[in-house]
């Protein structure tokens, strides 16, 4: 069975080096397996919705090879840690 990286149970703080995981049916999924910094946690309500506290979280990110900040924003549940 495939070993599929999970999300932090904690928000993402500025600094941390994430990994993007998205699906190949994502629209966005040209960024999957990007390394990328948090460079901003952009908070909502959403996780009032959802019942989750991590999902209120969105989060602008840079690219950690070109160091470009990329173009959109990211949810929590979009990013692994890097190690994973």
């Amino acid at each position: 069975m495939e070993n599929i990286p999970q999300p932090s149970d904690e928000p993402y703080e500025v600094g941390q080096r994430v990994r993007i995981y998205l699906g190949s049916d994502d629209t966005d999924s040209k960024y999957h397996g990007l390394v990328c910094e948090v460079v901003a946690d952009d908070t909502d309500e959403l996780g009032e919705v959802t019942g989750r506290n991590v999902d209120n979280h969105q989060y602008r990110l840079r690219r950690t090879d070109t160091r470009e900040e990329l173009s959109i924003s990211f949810r929590h549940l979009d990013l692994v840690p890097e190690s994973e």
